[in-house]
């Protein structure tokens, strides 16, 4: 199986690295309609794709389908995603094993959320308790792993601080982790001042900026909420003001997401990674935005 290439060589080369993140559907009639999804995608050719791992085991093994699927049936570059979540040490071994067997040779490694129905996070067994932990693992189990972690530019809901948790993803660099993609945000002002810490703070990996697209007002503001981000109050009102038309939402939320793009770009930000929620429409308008 031929290995794939590092993330963080394509992030050295000095040109827009663009990725988009699937999650695996619940079912086979999500599979396909994600197949169908991702044929569309193959125009915008995104450098890479991720796909998120589910917590309590939800969607592990469609994780590992979709990551299949998107690898040889569509050709993309896939860096799966994996927690600590529900895993001994040596299922995490064993899995780190199977993804480097495959040709996988890049991780987005994350503590992960608690299973369903848990407030607090509790490491499963003889298992991990942080992010940092996970990298170390598997860092020192194949050492041609590119390993990807996650920074919130408005801080971990669980963290104490930004400060705190500005720490936390320092212990993520420093035991390993190649680049940091971030939670979504609305406001380029928020990515600029957590860049500006976390070099502050010694970390010197390249910080990928992480958008969503709106699709509602409804969805994004639950979004929010879980991962701490902030929506600026004139999207508010213009989202508001479109009520419960999908058609101008999703327009509004292209616009501002392609602001966002030509914005940071300007600013020399190293890409951009799309939370799509399985949706081709919005990734591809974007692409033909900057494209023109």
């Amino acid at each position: 199986m031929t290995a794939d290439r590092p993330i963080s060589e394509l992030l050295a080369t000095q040109r827009t690295v663009r990725s988009l993140e699937f999650f695996p559907p619940k079912d086979e009639a999500g599979v396909e309609a994600l197949r169908q999804t991702a044929m569309a995608l193959q125009r915008m050719a995104p450098d890479f794709v991720s796909v998120t791992y589910g917590a309590g085991g939800s969607t592990r093994k469609r994780t590992a389908q979709v990551s299949g699927l998107l690898r040889t049936e569509i050709g993309f570059m896939v860096m799966p995603h994996l927690t600590c979540v529900g895993h001994t040490r040596d299922e995490l071994n064993g899995i780190a094993d199977q993804l480097h067997a495959g040709g996988y040779r890049n991780i987005m490694t994350l503590r992960g959320d608690p299973p369903k129905g848990q407030t607090e996070f509790t490491p499963f067994r003889d298992g991990l308790r942080y992010g940092s932990d996970l990298v170390a693992l598997l860092n020192a189990r194949h050492t041609d792993f590119c390993l990807g972690v996650g920074g919130y530019p408005e801080k971990h809901p669980e963290a104490p601080s930004l400060e705190v948790d500005l720490d936390n993803l320092k212990r993520k660099v420093d035991a390993g982790a190649a680049f940091v993609t971030t939670q979504l945000f609305f406001d380029n002002a928020v990515y600029y001042r957590f860049v500006e810490k976390c070099r502050a703070r010694g970390i010197s990996v390249p910080i990928v900026p992480g958008l969503m697209p709106v699709l509602s007002l409804k969805q994004i503001k639950r979004f929010t909420e879980m991962c701490g981000a902030t929506l600026p109050g004139k999207l508010i009102k213009r989202l508001e003001t479109a009520g419960e038309v999908p058609e101008i939402i999703e327009t509004i939320g292209i616009e501002w997401a392609l602001t966002q793009i030509r914005d940071l770009l300007a600013h020399e930000a190293p890409g951009y990674h799309l939370y799509i929620m399985n949706r081709a429409k919005s990734a591809l308008a974007l692409a033909a935005d900057l494209a023109a």
